[in-house]
């Protein structure tokens, strides 16, 4: 039998979600969740429907995990509490200071209605989480490291965006080489934001903007730029659209640390990310994800998680026969 999913939201992470789906043979697509009119919506899964959220409650008893893909500022607060109320949900909520009350929020909403809720599900909060607690875990005398990009930020780009004068643009998050290359080498040093990443924007000015006070606005904006040395490039839509219209990404999580009895062997834990396309990589983790929320609900469990909480086997579509063959 299929697990039945459900997307809400069809931008780049609900596209991403739905071409997971087909490399999972025990998945199966049924519906798309819009609040844009959905005879409009072209999804490209054939036997899939597109429609309204304001219908999602008739499909109640038709879907088995609801993958929410709305944005985390705004959203997501708002859709995965509202959602678990009906569905087994997954979310990708990546405000990482806010988790704590999106879990509660979520808690509180899945467990009333007798559903699972996964949330965090991406790769920072998610894949990069998991291996910041392994590491924590095997060197405890030591200290986590992560770094992101080099890549597209699609809330640092869309805050620019967000600029008057501003047509489009797209910002790039980029490790210090420097600093990363000190981690490698066991110096385990005392890093400040602007030590740590750099920004790049590349900007497409609305006709008759002036570029020194749309170079000025971004470089000091609080939260995503006054932190850091921030690069501002202006240039046409045309080069926009053919030198940046991807959505790679990745970054690295390390941890160094030392063991012994006069700590003096040192050691060096680095997980790394290579991503073509962000929205793709995160929605196969949705999915995965998924596969877990569908078997823990199964076996009569309730109530918010995260990753942290999910048995790595629960990810796979093997059985534990199979995975202790071939992969352990």
């Amino acid at each position: 039998m299929s697990i039945r999913l459900g997307i809400l939201g069809y931008g780049n992470l609900g596209r991403g979600v739905e071409a997971a789906v087909r490399q999972n043979e025990d998945m199966e697509l049924v519906a798309v969740f819009t609040r844009r009119d959905p005879s409009q919506l072209k999804i490209r899964t054939e036997t899939a429907k597109a429609v309204s959220v304001k219908e999602a409650s008739d499909w109640k008893d038709k879907i088995d995990v609801m993958v929410i893909c709305g944005g985390s500022a705004t959203d997501l607060p708002k859709q995965t509490p509202e959602y678990a109320k009906l569905f087994n949900v997954i979310d990708s909520f990546d405000t990482h200071a806010h988790i704590p009350e999106h879990y509660a929020d979520v808690d509180a909403a899945a467990k009333e209605s007798g559903k699972v809720a996964l949330i965090s599900c991406g790769w920072d909060p998610g894949m990069f989480s998991l291996n910041r607690l392994y590491a924590t875990c095997i060197l405890p005398e030591g200290r986590n490291y992560t770094f992101w990009g080099k890549g597209i930020s699609q809330g640092h780009s869309d805050a620019v965006r967000r600029i008057p004068g501003v047509r489009d643009a797209r910002q790039y998050t980029i490790p210090v080489e420097s600093s990363l290359e000190k981690v490698r080498n066991g110096e385990n040093p005392d890093l400040t934001a602007r030590q740590m990443h750099t920004r790049e924007c590349y900007v497409v000015l609305e006709d008759g903007a002036d570029p020194k006070k749309v170079e000025e606005a971004i470089r000091t904006m609080p939260d995503y730029f006054s932190d850091y040395d921030t690069t501002v490039h202006f240039i046409s839509e045309e080069e926009l659209k053919r030198d940046h219209s991807g959505m790679p990404h990745g970054g690295f999580v390390l941890r160094s640390g030392v063991t012994g009895l006069e700590k003096e062997h040192k050691h060096l834990i680095e997980y790394k990310l290579q991503l073509d396309s962000n929205p793709e990589f995160t929605g196969s983790i949705l999915v995965a994800c998924a596969r877990a929320a569908f078997r823990l609900n199964k076996e009569g469990q309730s109530g918010c998680r995260t990753l942290f909480d999910i048995p790595p086997a629960y990810l796979s579509p093997l059985t534990g026969e199979q995975l202790r063959k071939s992969i352990l």
